[in-house]
């Protein structure tokens, strides 16, 4: 009998000190996200002289300043997006991309030439520096490694001033985008798969007024946060 109380005794100290461990053992830690490195960043590189009487020229390649970088302009009317020069202190007015002589919706992007970017992180974002006039605004815009266009549901503007805005990524709503018209075609794209994505840009939706404030988008500098994948 005495032997059958130290066995029970023993097991009742074993199941005891377990159950006292399993309550007071901290639950595993959830994993919280770090924030992306930057991926890229452009703010655009004057050229020798502005072509007109405004201090513009016609936007290209060779106004990209990170030579890692290809320039793509989208749209009927993509060649007519000028780059924009400094007017007195660069704080004030910075280099940009200016859409206010195009005659339809326009598209920019820019691409990595050896890498993809990753922006499935909960904390991958766009920042960049727009000015905007009239109505118009600017959206996000991303080229998937598959081929899949689309045009976020997030905007920028107005703002009368040069400000810096971030884009969360994973605040926008997407729909799929005809890149050739640079309009916004079939329904929304739920969850889209962005672990690997070819170009990064921004889209104006509506053609410029011309000269004056009628309506026109400045964009300049652009950085992009995400993880690099290898193309």
């Amino acid at each position: 009998m005495t032997r059958r109380f130290a066995i029970g005794g023993a097991l009742l100290a074993c199941f005891w000190s377990s159950s006292v461990l399993t309550q007071t053992r901290a639950p595993p830690a959830a994993s919280t996200p770090s924030r992306p490195p930057l991926f890229f960043a452009e703010g655009w590189k004057a050229l020798s002289s502005p072509v007109d009487d405004h201090g513009a020229w016609p936007a290209s390649q060779a106004a990209v300043s990170n030579p890692s970088l290809q320039l793509h302009l989208y749209g009927p009317s993509g060649q007519d997006i000028q780059l924009v020069s400094v007017r007195g202190s660069a704080d004030l007015y910075p280099l940009n991309l200016w859409t206010g002589v195009t005659t339809s919706p326009i598209a920019a992007t820019l691409r990595d030439q050896k890498r993809f970017v990753d922006l499935s992180n909960p904390l991958a974002k766009i920042r960049w520096v727009v000015r905007t006039s009239g109505f118009h605004q600017i959206r996000p815009v991303l080229k998937l490694a598959d081929g899949t266009w689309l045009v976020g549901d997030h905007t920028t503007g107005p703002a009368a001033d040069f400000d810096t805005a971030d884009v969360s990524i994973a605040d926008v709503r997407w729909l799929k985008l005809d890149i050739d018209r640079v309009v916004t075609v079939g329904t929304w794209v739920e969850h889209p798969s962005l672990a690997k994505v070819d170009e990064v840009g921004f889209a104006d939706l509506m053609p410029g007024s011309g000269h004056g404030p009628g309506g026109y988008v400045n964009v300049g500098r652009i950085e992009v946060y995400g993880a690099a994948v290898e193309r």
